[in-house]
């Protein structure tokens, strides 16, 4: 039996195996109502249940979220600084989500913030980290918190600016 994705996961998945196979990269022939619109959007990919590959865009920088999934989905497979590029042989192994970001908002202060909830951007100068929200392992604000500033090279007692944002996640 065949399992049945999500369209955006579909998109992904396919994107990814077109891109590694044969090195195309595929042009969805319909658009579902939610790969019209704008928005950022974040490409996870695991392999066992360990992440292999996640790229995204906090905000739109393409015309829709088909786009978006496409180029993020070719990044996360091949682009993400912390693994090598995927090999084809890897390909059945793989699990994708597709996560599609709300705009972010500031927020006074951490107390605002909520792991399961809401993702979270630090910001200091120009440099910026991002967590997705309900990820595994990240229970706490602080955690959250301390890894955005681990990802973005920001000091523990540099002053930051905190951003909220929610998503809809697709598997």
């Amino acid at each position: 039996m065949v399992k049945k994705f999500h369209p955006l996961v579909e998109l992904a998945k396919e994107t990814v195996e077109s891109y590694i196979r044969e090195g195309k990269t595929p042009q969805p022939e319909e658009l579902t109502p939610e790969m019209k619109e704008r928005a950022g959007v974040f490409v996870s990919i695991h392999k066992h249940g360990e992440l292999r590959g996640c790229i995204g865009t906090f905000e739109p920088t393409k015309d829709n979220v088909a786009e978006e999934i496409i180029a993020n989905a070719i990044s996360s497979a091949t682009r993400d600084p912390r693994f090598p590029p995927m090999a084809a042989s890897e390909l059945s192994d793989l699990e994708y989500s597709v996560d599609v970001l709300t705009k972010p908002e500031p927020v006074e202060n951490a107390s605002q913030l909520d792991p399961r909830k809401y993702g979270v951007i630090v910001e200091s100068g120009v440099r910026r980290g991002l967590l997705l929200p309900d990820l595994e392992g990240v229970a706490t604000v602080e955690r959250q918190i301390e890894i955005c500033r681990l990802k973005a090279g920001i000091l523990a007692d540099a002053p930051v600016k905190l951003y909220r944002f929610q998503v809809e996640r697709f598997k």
